[in-house]
């Protein structure tokens, strides 16, 4: 073979090697970062890139992506309360800007050691602020402690060119004594609730059967009342008319010259038969003398001529 086609083969394969030296590909949602000598030189966007064959390097990989790690670690609260929490992170890039990316390809060594400071900053965090809390609280302060971490946080992890997009504290757990009585205190407070509502709905049934009770009885006396009032009545208009028939009839045999006997006597034998017919006893007492009679009818007479003057008007 020819000389000058042995170089020509060597040259080709050497343009191909610098070729293949020169392309870098970047996969998308990732950056790369490189260096000339060990310098910091650019950074690579995702495609297909040149770089200098053999002075520029390829110095660190970086994912721009939306990234989440779950950590778990136990804190002491106030009144020495062991807390054990299981959590997810979810962290990124702040931004893909040259200088956002030069931080975090420079700030640690590797991304491991980013990783464990990450960490170490949010257990860190909620340890601080969970020492300050009672047992008792922490439960019910869930949302405050994950703003607590995120507010501690935030500008620290900016300066390594991220940022903590949402902490999540998926469970959050005590010792099995704790725990134990944390249920005890619960159920409790659950019974005494229970008992105090049984208490209230009975006093408030009772309250309504008295109240009811004594509508009934009012209601009752007041039927009762009205009832007495119209015998009442009726007794005392029976009376009248009984009385203002027997003054007529006196007066109308009066005035044709009968005896008043008569009536008077009329008047006995239907009360007899009248006792006798509708009265339950054995013995009926009446004063059938003429004299008792005549006493009768006056006494009549003269509850008729006070209902007459009554009646008449004022002069």
């Amino acid at each position: 073979m020819p000389t000058g086609a042995i170089v020509a083969i060597v040259v080709a394969v050497v343009v191909i090697i610098v070729v293949l030296l020169s392309l870098k590909q970047v996969q998308q949602g990732n950056v790369a970062v490189t260096t000339v000598f060990g310098k910091y030189k650019r950074v690579l966007r995702p495609g297909l890139n040149w770089i200098i064959p053999v002075a520029e390097k390829v110095f660190r990989r970086i994912s721009i992506q939306n990234r989440a790690i779950e950590l778990q670690f136990q804190a002491i609260t106030q009144d020495q309360a062991n807390v054990y929490f299981t959590a997810m992170m979810v962290y990124s890039a702040i931004s893909e800007s040259d200088e956002t990316i030069k931080n975090i390809a420079f700030k640690f060594v590797s991304e491991k050691d980013f990783l464990t400071a990450l960490v170490r900053s949010v257990e860190g965090s909620t340890r601080g602020f969970v020492a300050t809390k009672r047992q008792a609280e922490i439960l019910g302060l869930r949302g405050e402690i994950v703003a607590e971490v995120k507010e501690n946080l935030d500008h620290v992890i900016e300066t390594w060119g991220y940022h903590l997009i949402d902490l999540q504290l998926n469970d959050i757990t005590f010792d099995q004594a704790i725990t134990t009585s944390m249920a005890q205190v619960v159920a409790s407070n659950n019974l005494k609730a229970a008992a105090t509502n049984e208490g209230d709905a009975l006093l408030i049934r009772r309250t309504k059967e008295a109240e009811a009770a004594g509508t009934a009885v009012r209601i009752e006396a007041e039927a009762e009342r009205t009832a007495a009032q119209l015998r009442g009545q009726g007794v005392a208009l029976f009376r009248e008319e009984v009385a203002r028939g027997l003054a007529q009839a006196a007066r109308e045999l009066d005035n044709n010259a009968v005896d008043s006997s008569l009536i008077l006597f009329s008047m006995w034998t239907e009360s007899i038969r009248h006792m006798a017919e509708n009265g339950k006893g054995n013995v009926l007492f009446l004063d059938g003398s003429p004299e008792g009679m005549q006493k009768q009818m006056q006494d009549l007479m003269a509850l008729q001529q006070l209902r007459v003057v009554q009646e008449q008007p004022p002069k």
